[in-house]
């Protein structure tokens, strides 16, 4: 068995079991079918046509999966994003709770020697994937992040929980002109996310995803500290529909955003991987040696990693969503999100709100986190 599918009423999730990727997330809601997650297009192209030194997670590239560590893999020898995002892992568990389904997933690999679990929740009439990993054992430190992708036709409207404030790395992924090509200046650093430094000398508005130039850019949001949930909102303009992704800021401080747009040049990108948004909130730098030793997000104060340890667990948890878009809102992104017991409130520009079931609970915001 290479994928299974898990399923609550309204919502469903395919995992591709090679890789651990979620394949696909389909959500049925007010007469609507939301298919936020993004599979890149040479997925189901023969192996052969590929490049032979692709990592297994590229070559399966699909939807969310668990990077432990993050970028690369400089400790503990695997591909890029570590064993999770490129290994098989194991159904332990799936079946139907009362009220939705609960599956659990193993990875055939350790990571530091640590077991590392995936467990996926849905509720009936929940328009949410709710996530968690768990360490088990192991030690040394692991930097970790997921990679959720979505694909617009016609780009998108961004809006964020609020941020301290977004950087750019030393090197931009594609500096070699001949390969591909990027929009932001590297190393940049801005308190404003609608005035990012540009290559250029000018600046670009991180809120406002837009096709018309192609590009490759990555750029790192730090979270502020404000107590409620990290989130990032999508409005997808074609689409018609508002991507949701959530975190607990005490476990995963960061959010990276990573622009695809035609900016790879060289197979298996070759120009066509476009309209794409890594929305990936992590606990990490770029690289995991970088996360364990001294790096700029530390001497601000964020954590990098996660410690492991014998007789310990390490977790950690994510949700992803799909609403319709509000055309009352004038296709944009909320002005806030709050989450309670049993339901999450979003507030529009407009200063409109609608109540959404959720898992108010799930994130365990306010509670103490380990490592």
């Amino acid at each position: 068995m290479d994928t299974l599918t898990v399923t609550a009423k309204g919502i469903s999730v395919n995992v591709d079991l090679t890789v651990g990727h979620l394949a696909d997330m389909t959500v049925d809601i007010d007469g609507r079918r939301l298919k936020p997650l993004h599979r890149a297009p040479w997925v189901d192209e023969p192996r052969e046509t590929l490049p032979q030194d692709l990592p297994e997670g590229t070559v399966r590239l699909s939807g969310d999966f668990l990077c432990a560590p993050f970028s690369r893999s400089d400790v503990e020898e695997a591909p890029l994003h570590g064993w999770p995002a490129n290994s098989r892992w194991d159904v332990v568990a799936s079946a139907a709770t009362a009220d939705g389904w609960r599956a659990v997933f193993r990875l055939q690999h350790k990571v530091m020697g640590a077991t590392v679990d995936k467990i996926l929740i849905l509720r009936d009439d929940h328009p949410f994937l709710y996530q968690e990993h768990v360490f088990s054992g192991g030690s040394g430190g692991i930097s970790v992040a997921h990679h959720p992708m979505t694909v617009m036709k016609d780009g998108g409207r961004l809006a964020f929980s609020p941020k301290r404030f977004a950087a750019t790395p030393d090197d931009p992924l594609e500096p070699n002109p001949a390969r591909g090509r990027f929009l932001l200046a590297y190393p940049a650093r801005s308190a404003d996310l609608t005035r990012f430094p540009a290559a250029d000398g000018g600046t670009l508005d991180l809120t406002d995803y837009r096709i018309d130039h192609s590009r490759e850019d990555f750029v790192t949001l730090v979270e502020a500290d404000h107590g409620g949930p990290g989130w990032t909102a999508l409005a997808r303009k074609a689409e018609a529909d508002l991507v949701l992704v959530l975190k607990n800021p005490a476990e995963l401080p960061v959010t990276m955003f990573w622009v695809s747009n035609g900016g790879r040049d060289y197979a298996p990108w070759s120009g066509r991987h476009r309209g794409v948004l890594g929305i990936e909130d992590g606990r990490t730098a770029l690289g995991h040696a970088a996360s364990l030793g001294d790096n700029w997000l530390k001497r601000e104060g964020v954590a990098t990693a996660f410690a492991l340890g014998e007789g310990r667990n390490v977790s950690f948890r994510h949700v992803i969503g799909a609403l319709p878009l509000s055309q009352e809102a004038g296709g944009e992104p909320p002005r806030d999100i709050i989450t309670a017991h049993g339901h999450m409130r979003i507030a529009a520009a407009d200063g409109s709100t609608r109540e959404v079931a959720f898992d108010g609970e799930f994130l365990r915001i306010g509670r103490s986190v380990s490592g």
